[in-house]
């Protein structure tokens, strides 16, 4: 079994079978005429429970003919300029190439013993994007796994720097479209649900700033203790940027800890037209941004960054066997002293080969070219008579809903419009998104390819109505 451990004897197999599985991939990919297959749980799921994980093949080339059968053939590629549902982006070659370097070297970026200069990469580029954000000399960060993880430190940060004694006290501030990771990470930190108060949003989904200054001023006259606003650059729903400069002057005001989770919005960091739209955000205590959503990295490649380092300290904790304290006076750099993680991938390396072969501006470019189409994408449903299109696009999410000019039940609707998109995942022709709008059913496009084109929006918009059609012409008959 010794032949399968990757060393300096079996370089030359190590590379017979990685150039073999990325043969496969490349061949899928170059072949791939739709998204997704429409293969269903109960179709593909007898298929892996058939497999012995006891009886190894003994052979690359059969494992890569099963992972065919039960993986590649039926994955849902985001490649494809018809998947238009979540936040997934296509990746860039460097970063995949990046993601091949580090998986075998297999570096830990917790301690410098582990790493070398894996961890001055990773120091890098915090210190880089901490420079596109503008957070000053101070500033500092460490990688993470996503921007749910990126958030829970910042409040983590937020809650030990509001130095209350009484977690009860505590509140949160973020819109009501905030992502739900806000809500998760004051669970996770002792304050519970209800420690998050809900911000209105106005007609273009952006936080209510009037309202934050009240809920605000009424925490300070019930004697609680406002502990972070976090704004959002970028919802999840609808790609909408909070008002960051009159949010920074409130928490200024107040004192409050001001966290941005830009996510999604953070490919306006290196954006070529629409960096604007980020104004305010150099003002945060803290700032998360995932480059596997809007820097098209592979997953996982985030970032929680801070304005002051020191403030890191509340998630450091020493072990003798792992980074001494010692280590700190001798000034060896060890990331394990600024992260919730131990073990952890050199995921910069991804990012740093990305711009090292395509600069920034070329990352800027192509997220530039994905928010014109979104603009481009309003304008056909803004004239669509079938569809209600809720907001303009400030990144690059359009939330619409089928509405048939004969129906006017809103239920009846909602369900022609979730059948559309079963309907449409199960052709695998394109694959949306849903949420819920006001309580209504509505339905998402996240365009993060900058290959999909205005024709692509137009084709899909046209498979939505006729299926929602479909829908309601057999409902009909069956009332009949």
């Amino acid at each position: 079994m010794r032949s399968h451990l990757l060393n300096d004897t079996t370089a030359e197999q190590y590379r017979r079978s990685v150039t073999e599985g990325v043969e496969r991939v490349a061949a899928k990919l170059a072949t791939t005429d739709r998204p997704f297959t429409g293969i269903t749980v109960d179709a593909l799921s007898p298929r892996i429970d058939a497999i012995d994980l006891d009886r190894p093949l003994h052979d690359t080339t059969a494992v890569l003919d099963e992972l065919e059968e039960v993986y590649l053939r039926d994955a849902i590629y985001f490649h494809h300029p018809r998947y238009l549902a979540h936040l997934n982006c296509p990746v860039v070659i460097p970063a995949v190439l990046g993601e091949a370097v580090l998986s075998a070297v297999n570096s830990s970026l917790d301690t410098w013993d582990q790493s070398a200069g894996g961890t001055l990469i990773e120091r890098k580029l915090i210190d880089w994007t901490t420079g596109r954000i503008g957070l000053g000399p101070a500033a500092d960060g460490v990688f993470t796994s996503g921007g749910t993880q990126s958030n829970l430190q910042a409040l983590l940060l937020a809650r030990e720097e509001a130095k209350s004694d009484d977690l009860g006290k505590l509140r949160i501030f973020a819109s009501e479209v905030s992502h739900f990771s806000v809500k998760k990470s004051a669970k996770l930190l002792g304050l519970g649900q209800d420690s998050v108060i809900a911000i209105p949003v106005d007609h273009d989904k952006r936080m209510q700033t009037v309202a934050l200054a009240r809920e605000l001023e009424r925490c300070a006259q019930d004697g609680l203790v406002p502990m972070a606003v976090v704004a959002t650059a970028g919802t999840t729903d609808f790609g909408s940027i909070d008002p960051l400069p009159e949010i920074a002057e409130l928490c200024a005001q107040y004192g409050v800890w001001m966290h941005v989770d830009a996510a999604y919005g953070c490919g306006l960091l290196a954006s070529l037209k629409y960096r604007d739209r980020l104004a305010g955000i150099e003002r945060a205590d803290s700032v998360t941004v995932d480059y596997h959503k809007s820097f098209f990295q592979p997953v996982s490649s985030s970032a929680v960054l801070v304005r002051d380092a020191a403030t890191l300290r509340h998630a450091t904790y020493h072990a003798e066997y792992l980074n001494p304290r010692r280590m700190v006076q001798e000034r060896i750099p060890n990331q394990v002293d600024k992260s919730l993680q131990t073990t952890r991938r050199f995921d910069a390396l991804k990012l740093w080969m990305t711009l090292r072969v395509m600069g920034a501006d070329g990352i800027g470019q192509l997220f530039d070219e994905v928010c014109d189409l979104a603009a481009e994408g309003w304008e056909l449903l803004a004239a669509d008579p079938r569809f209600d299109v809720v907001v303009r696009p400030s990144l690059s999410t359009l939330v619409f809903r089928y509405v048939p000019a004969a129906v006017t039940d809103p239920a009846e609707i909602d369900r022609a419009n979730l059948y559309a998109r079963k309907a449409l995942f199960a052709s695998g022709d394109a694959v949306v998104a849903g949420t819920k709008v006001a309580g209504r059913h509505y339905l998402k496009f996240t365009l993060l390819n900058p290959e999909t084109k205005a024709s692509d929006i137009a084709a899909v918009l046209d498979l939505i109505a006729g299926h929602a059609e479909q829908y309601l012409g057999e409902s009909l008959d069956r009332a009949s």
